[in-house]
C-alpha cells in the first residue's frame, strides 16, 4: 500500500508543475514551445488546402521584372496596372502590398521644366509643347488619377526606431481615443511610419498597414488588425480592403458585457457597424487576429491564384477575368525579399499572409483563443492528472501504456474537434506533456530513466563546445536542450585572407595540412574564451558565445577571442615568412543580439547552430573588414557590452537587408596596453567624425591630414579622404545622417 501511494504521489508531481505553469506561478519555456509546435501542426492539418477563388494575387514576379523592368516601376506602369484591374477587369477591390513614398522622376518632366525656366525659356513653342506633354509625363499624377474614385487600398508600414522617422502621409485613423472612454488597450504601438505620398493617400479609398509581427521564434501566427500611433488607431491592409468591399462600415471597440459584472476593460472584438448591421471580428489583447492559413504559400501553393503583373499590364487577360474579386498586388520574387516564416513554411510570401486574413473576414470566421481557455486547461489537467495518478498505480506496464495512449488520443481528439468545428484554439501542450510525463514517472518510478535521458542529451554537446563546458552541463543536464530557443548571444565570422594565393602555390595535401593547422590554432583561441564552434565553411570559421551554457560576458569574451586570433595569425605568418610562403590575414565580424539557437537541419544531419537577423548582420560585418582596412569589425551592440578595450568607431552603416543604420567599431588594443600615441590618434579621429557628420568639410580635411601623417598607410583614413573629397563637391544635405549604405553582401 505504501509503495502504491508513493507511486501516486510521485505521479502527481507533473500535475502540480503543470498547474503552477498554467496559473502563471512557474514558467516552463518548453511547454510554451510545444504549444507553438502543436498549434502549427494543428493548423497545417486543418487547413483546407483549397483554392479561394474570391481572392487573386497580382504577382510582381521574376517574369514581370524581366518584361517590365526592375522594381520599383514607373508610376505610369503602376497606373496602367491599376486602371486595368479596376476598369477592364472590374475587380471589387485592389490592395497594394507595397508603399509609394517617393516621387517618380523617371519621366524627365522635372528636367524639362528646369529647361523651360532656364536655357530654353525663350525658345518659341517650347512652353506650349511642354504644357501639352506634361499630363502624360507626370507619372505621379497619372497614378493618383487611376486611384481616384476607385476601390483601391494602399499599403504603408509602421516603424519603431528611436528617432521616430516619418515619411509620407498617414490615412485617417479608424479609432479615436475618445471612443475607448478611458479604457486601456494593449495594441501594438509604433513611433514612426513610412506611408504614401499625400496625393496618393488622398486619392485612394483607404490605406492600411502591412506590418506583420512574429512570435518569439520569428514565426508569423497572428497579424494586428489595428495598431496605435500617437494615441490613434490605424487599420491593417486586410481590414481596410474588407471595409471598402463592405461599403465602409465604422470600426468600434467591442468590450464584452457580463450582466453580473458589467463591462470589462479587455477588448475582445472589433465591431464593424453599418447602420443596423453589426459584424464582430474577434481579436486578442494586442488587437491581433490569428491567421487561418489555407495551405502552402506561393504560386504553386494552391491557396490563391497568382497572376503575373506583366500579363495584366500588357492586357493578356480576358476582359472581366477578375470581376468582383479581391485583388492584392504583391510579390513572390525572392530578390524583393517579401517573405515570412509561417507555420506553413519558412519561405512564405508576405502578401499571402494578408490574403488569408481577408479570406477569413469574408467568410465571417476566425480562430479564437477564448478568455476561458486557462480555466479549461486547469480543468482538463485535474481530470487527466488524477485519472492517470490513480489508474496507472493499479495497472501493469502493458495496460498502463494503453490507458495513457487512450487518454492522450481522447484529449487530442477533443482539441482538434473544438478547433475544426468551432474555431476554438484550446491549450494542448501542457496536458499532452502531463500525460507523457505522468506515464513515464509512474512506470519508471521517477528518476533514473529521466536522468539518463537528459545526461545523454547533454553528452551530444561534446561535438560543439569545449570539454570544460560539457562538464558544467553534466552537473545540471536538465537545463540544456537541443530545442531551438531565442536568446541574446554574440556571433563571430572569421574569414581567411590570402587563402587563394596559398592554394595556387601548394599541393592539395600540404594545403590541407596548413588549413587544419590554422583552424586548430583559431579553434583553441575560441574555446579558451568558452566559445562554441558552429561550423567551418571553406576558409571561414563561425562561432558564438552564450550558448549552450549561458554567459553574461559573451560579448567581451568574443572580443578577447578576436584579438587572440589576430595575434595567432601574426605568429603563423612569421613561420610562413621563414618558409617562403605567402602571408595570410583574417577578417572578423562580431555582432551581439537576439538569435535562434538550437539543433537544426534534416532527419539525416543536424547541427547545433544560430540563425536570425543578428547572425546575418555579423556575416555582413565580416565582409566590411577589407573596406575599412581592419581585421575586426564589431557592431555597436557588441561594443556596448565589451569594456576594457580601446575602441575606434569606423562608420555608421546600413548593410544589405537591414533598414536601420548600425554603428561599427574596431578594437584597437586592450585599454591597459594602449599607448599615449594611440589615445591621441583616437582623440583626433573622434574630432574628425564630429566634423564629418556635421558636414564641416574644411575641418575634416585638416583632421585627416594630421591623421594621415600619423598613419600614412591607413586604408580607413584614405577611404574617408576620398569620401570627403566627393561629398564636399555636393550641396549640404539637411537630412543626411552620415550613414553609409552597402548593397552587396
Amino acid at each position: 500500500m505504501f509503495r502504491r501511494w508513493h507511486r501516486i504521489l510521485v505521479t502527481l508531481v507533473p500535475l502540480l508543475l503543470a498547474l503552477l505553469h498554467v496559473s502563471g506561478v512557474l514558467t516552463l519555456p518548453l511547454v510554451e514551445r510545444l504549444d507553438r509546435i502543436f498549434y502549427d501542426t494543428r493548423l497545417r492539418w486543418a487547413s483546407p488546402a483549397q483554392l479561394d477563388e474570391r481572392i487573386v494575387i497580382i504577382d510582381i514576379d521574376e517574369k514581370s521584372i524581366e518584361r517590365i523592368g526592375r522594381w520599383p516601376w514607373g508610376r505610369d506602369k503602376v497606373a496602367t496596372l491599376t486602371q486595368e484591374l479596376l476598369g477592364r477587369q472590374r475587380a471589387a477591390v485592389v490592395g497594394f502590398d507595397v508603399v509609394f513614398a517617393e516621387h517618380d522622376r523617371s519621366s524627365g518632366l522635372d528636367t524639362l521644366r528646369s529647361l523651360e525656366r532656364g536655357p530654353l525659356s525663350k525658345t518659341p513653342g517650347f512652353s506650349d509643347q511642354l504644357a501639352r506633354l506634361a499630363p502624360a509625363l507626370d507619372h505621379d499624377a497619372l497614378f493618383a488619377q487611376s486611384l481616384r474614385g476607385q476601390a483601391a487600398v494602399l499599403g504603408f508600414y509602421f516603424t519603431s526606431d528611436r528617432q521616430g522617422h516619418v515619411q509620407g502621409a498617414l490615412p485617417a485613423p479608424v479609432l479615436q481615443p475618445d471612443q475607448l472612454r478611458g479604457r486601456p488597450l494593449a495594441a501594438t504601438t509604433w513611433s514612426g511610419y513610412g506611408a504614401n505620398l499625400d496625393e496618393f493617400s488622398q486619392a485612394a479609398a483607404a490605406s492600411g498597414f502591412f506590418n506583420t509581427i512574429g512570435d518569439s521564434d520569428g514565426v508569423i501566427r497572428s497579424v494586428p488588425l489595428l495598431a496605435e500611433y500617437r494615441g490613434r488607431y490605424y487599420e491593417s491592409l486586410s481590414l481596410a480592403m474588407f471595409r471598402v468591399m463592405m461599403g465602409g462600415p465604422k470600426v468600434e471597440p467591442g468590450f464584452p458585457v457580463t450582466p453580473s459584472l458589467g463591462t470589462h476593460d479587455t477588448l475582445e472584438a472589433l465591431d464593424l457597424v453599418d447602420g443596423s448591421r453589426r459584424m464582430q471580428v474577434p481579436v486578442d489583447k494586442s488587437l491581433a487576429m490569428l491567421v487561418p492559413y489555407r495551405g502552402l504559400g506561393g504560386p504553386d501553393g494552391g491557396s490563391y491564384q497568382y497572376i503575373s503583373a506583366s500579363d495584366v499590364i500588357e492586357g493578356r487577360l480576358a476582359e472581366g477575368s477578375l470581376a468582383d474579386k479581391a485583388v492584392f498586388v504583391g510579390t513572390s520574387a525572392p530578390g524583393l525579399q517579401d517573405v515570412r516564416v509561417t507555420p506553413m513554411g519558412a519561405v512564405y510570401p508576405g502578401v499571402e499572409v494578408h490574403a488569408n486574413i481577408l479570406s477569413a473576414l469574408m467568410d465571417g470566421t476566425s480562430l479564437v483563443v477564448p478568455d476561458y481557455a486557462p480555466g479549461f486547461d486547469i480543468l482538463q489537467l485535474l481530470v487527466v492528472g488524477l485519472l492517470l495518478a490513480f489508474g496507472l498505480s493499479m495497472l501493469s506496464v502493458g495496460p498502463a501504456m494503453c490507458l495513457s495512449l487512450g487518454v492522450f488520443m481522447a484529449i487530442l481528439g477533443l482539441n482538434f474537434w473544438l478547433y475544426r468545428e468551432h474555431g476554438l484554439v484550446m491549450p494542448l501542450a501542457t496536458v499532452g506533456l502531463l500525460v507523457i510525463t505522468s506515464s513515464v514517472v509512474s512506470m519508471s518510478h521517477g528518476y533514473f530513466f529521466e536522468s539518463r535521458t537528459k545526461r545523454a542529451l547533454a553528452t551530444r554537446f561534446r561535438s560543439y563546445v569545449p570539454p570544460e563546458l560539457v562538464d558544467e552541463m553534466l552537473k545540471q543536464p536538465e537545463h540544456y536542450s537541443m530545442q531551438a530557443d531565442s536568446r541574446e548571444l554574440t556571433v563571430m565570422f572569421c574569414d581567411m585572407r590570402g587563402f587563394t594565393a596559398l592554394s595556387e602555390c601548394m599541393p592539395p595535401v600540404q594545403l590541407q595540412s596548413l588549413l587544419n593547422n590554422v583552424f586548430t590554432r583559431l579553434t583553441r583561441v575560441i574555446q579558451a574564451e568558452r566559445g562554441t564552434i558552429d561550423k567551418y565553411m571553406g576558409d571561414c570559421v563561425m562561432a558564438f558565445w552564450g550558448a549552450p551554457v549561458p554567459a553574461q560576458d559573451h560579448a567581451q569574451r568574443s572580443v578577447h577571442a578576436a584579438l587572440g586570433m589576430v595575434k595567432a595569425v601574426q605568429e603563423l605568418n612569421e613561420q610562413h615568412k621563414a618558409q617562403g610562403l605567402p602571408e595570410i590575414g583574417v577578417g572578423i565580424g562580431l555582432n551581439t543580439g537576439s538569435m535562434c539557437v538550437g539543433d537544426m537541419g534534416s532527419d539525416l544531419r543536424l547541427s547545433y547552430t544560430v540563425i536570425g537577423d543578428a547572425v546575418n548582420l555579423g556575416s555582413r560585418l565580416e565582409g566590411l573588414c577589407k573596406t575599412y582596412g581592419v581585421q575586426i569589425v564589431a557592431s555597436e551592440f557588441t561594443q556596448a557590452q565589451s569594456s576594457g578595450f580601446l575602441w575606434q568607431e569606423l562608420d555608421c552603416v546600413r548593410v544589405k537587408g537591414k533598414a536601420q543604420a548600425v554603428t561599427i567599431y574596431t578594437p584597437m588594443v586592450k585599454e591597459q596596453h594602449a599607448t599615449v600615441q594611440q589615445q591621441a590618434e583616437l582623440a583626433k579621429w573622434v574630432q574628425f567624425l564630429t566634423h564629418y557628420r556635421s558636414q564641416n568639410w574644411e575641418q575634416c580635411r585638416s583632421q585627416l591630414k594630421a591623421l594621415l601623417q600619423l598613419q600614412p598607410q591607413s586604408v580607413l583614413y584614405a577611404l574617408y579622404e576620398s569620401r570627403v573629397q566627393h561629398l564636399s563637391s555636393l550641396p549640404l544635405q539637411a537630412d543626411w545622417d552620415g550613414a553609409t549604405a552597402f548593397e552587396t553582401k
